[in-house]
């Protein structure tokens, strides 16, 4: 069963900082994580996360595919992370994007205040390229990601079967 967390309202006096996740964050990434699988706004995962899967995720993230949070009023209340885009050595610099906000964070420009800071990561660590996949109704990452300087470069038709239908899934690229 999953944990349920209470966010802080997002008002315009929030003190919103944004750092380095930490071990002891995986409550909360894992939380924000499985709203985004309950909501069905941003990802094809059908099943939530454990607290295990959570561990083992973040043990796969390192120096050279950092995770970014979020935080307000003590509490994480969204995430970003650079991951490995596929394991072969010519994509070694490709990051696959993740991002997940707080319900009550959803359109609050809060993704654009982690995605401009991991995008300026990702060129320190010499990336070449940011690509995200991304469901065609999620209308606002669609017009964040366009803001951050992502394209359209496809559209994978019938990409996963998700509530017994097919769903397409739109490909972004960003050139760094």
């Amino acid at each position: 069963m999953a944990r349920m967390f209470t966010y802080p309202s997002p008002t315009p006096e929030a003190e919103l900082q944004v750092r380095a996740a930490r071990f002891t964050d995986l409550p909360l990434i894992q939380d924000i994580h499985n709203q985004g699988i309950i909501d069905r706004v941003a990802t094809l995962d059908t099943e939530l996360r454990t607290m295990a899967d959570a561990q083992l995720w973040f043990k796969r993230h390192g120096p050279r595919h950092p995770v970014l949070v979020a935080e307000a009023g003590g509490s994480i209340v969204g995430w970003a992370s650079l991951n490995t885009f596929n394991v072969r050595p010519a994509y070694q610099y490709v990051a696959d994007l993740s991002i997940y906000l707080a319900r009550p964070w959803r359109g609050k420009g809060l993704g654009a205040r982690l995605l401009s800071p991991l995008i300026s990561l990702a060129r320190e660590l010499g990336y070449h390229k940011i690509v995200l996949s991304a469901f065609p109704t999620n209308t606002a990452g669609m017009r964040l990601y366009a803001r951050q300087g992502f394209t359209t470069v496809g559209i994978y038709k019938e990409m996963g079967l998700l509530d017994g239908r097919w769903v397409d899934t739109i490909i972004m690229e960003k050139l760094l």
